[in-house]
């Protein structure tokens, strides 16, 4: 197995090539930043810009597999540009690669395993959220959403099978949304997010890795919730974090009007509540490392050190 990576230098690329790293898998990986490719034993960099729709064929050259990472951040204020940045930044990585594989006549790609997002489920403090819930949200990320997955589902016109996988929320000390909770927290300052009763569903970033490079090797399809067994509400996972880093909480939740005044419509990931099962994953198969919230902050309290 060879597989390339989009994405591979951000959060959840740098821990899926660690672990390739350690098992011996060869990656090609693509970016848009001509200085950060390299070309050691095992690890290739090749030049892409979806903005433009130019992507190097070589890339593909060996490749039996593609893990799609690519997307801008949505924990940045959601400006008009910033949304359309968001939104093109997925839909246009992803049509890159599927011109360049068209023009790839000799490409051997089996499997296409690409990131999606929990936000296309509707939020809601009592669902518990399966692949195979029709409901859709109708704000802004789940129609990115939406888009997004439309596109990914079209690489089975080129016999290549699509697998998407809905994230939720990743735990890692290095990047993403732990450490913005943490600091307050640590700060003697931390606190719950409006009623603090919706649900978050997490994942820590070590077993989302893991969990791409499974569902790579396993040769599956469809849809997958990468998400841990055990989601908690935003009280909880505040609570916890406090007791790891061995703070008090003693203020108020914090109102949603005073997040939206501060972050805007982009305060919506902060209160929008997703319990979400990571069922079929199991039932495949895998084997979460860090199967409640308590383990997996633990350990990344180990990592902070």
């Amino acid at each position: 197995m060879k597989l390339l990576i989009t994405g591979a230098t951000g959060l959840v690329g740098g821990e899926l090539v660690r672990i390739c790293r350690e098992e011996g898998i060869p990656i090609n990986y693509l970016t848009t930043r001509r200085e950060k490719i390299e070309n050691t034993e095992n690890y290739q960099g090749f030049y892409w810009n979806p903005d433009s729709g130019e992507i190097d064929p070589a890339c593909f050259e060996g490749v039996t597999a593609i893990i799609n990472l690519a997307g801008a951040s949505v924990a940045k204020r959601w400006t008009k540009a910033h949304k359309e940045k968001i939104l093109n930044s997925r839909i246009r990585s992803l049509k890159t690669l599927y011109a360049g594989l068209e023009e790839a006549k000799t490409a051997k790609i089996e499997t296409l395993v690409s990131a999606s997002a929990i936000g296309i489920y509707p939020g809601s403090l009592t669902e518990y959220y399966t692949e195979d819930t029709n409901a859709k949200e109708a704000g802004f990320l789940g129609q990115v959403v939406e888009q997004w997955e439309g596109e990914i589902l079209e690489f089975e016109k080129l016999d290549i099978r699509p697998v998407v996988v809905r994230i939720g929320l990743v735990l890692s000390e290095q990047g993403g949304a732990l450490p913005q909770m943490v600091k307050p927290v640590k700060n003697y300052v931390g606190a719950a997010m409006g009623s603090g009763e919706q649900w978050q569903s997490w994942i820590h970033l070590e077993d989302l890795a893991r969990l791409f490079l499974f569902l790579t090797e396993k040769k599956l399809n469809g849809i997958f919730n990468g998400v841990a067994p055990n989601p908690v509400t935003n009280k909880r996972l505040t609570r916890e974090i406090a007791k790891v880093f061995e703070r008090p909480l003693f203020l108020p939740n914090i109102p949603e009007f005073i997040m939206r005044l501060i972050l805007g419509e982009m305060a919506t990931i902060l209160f929008s509540s997703h319990r979400v099962s990571c069922q079929k994953a199991e039932k495949h198969g895998f084997n979460f490392h860090f199967q409640n919230i308590c383990s997996a902050l633990q350990d990344l309290h180990k990592r902070w050190q």
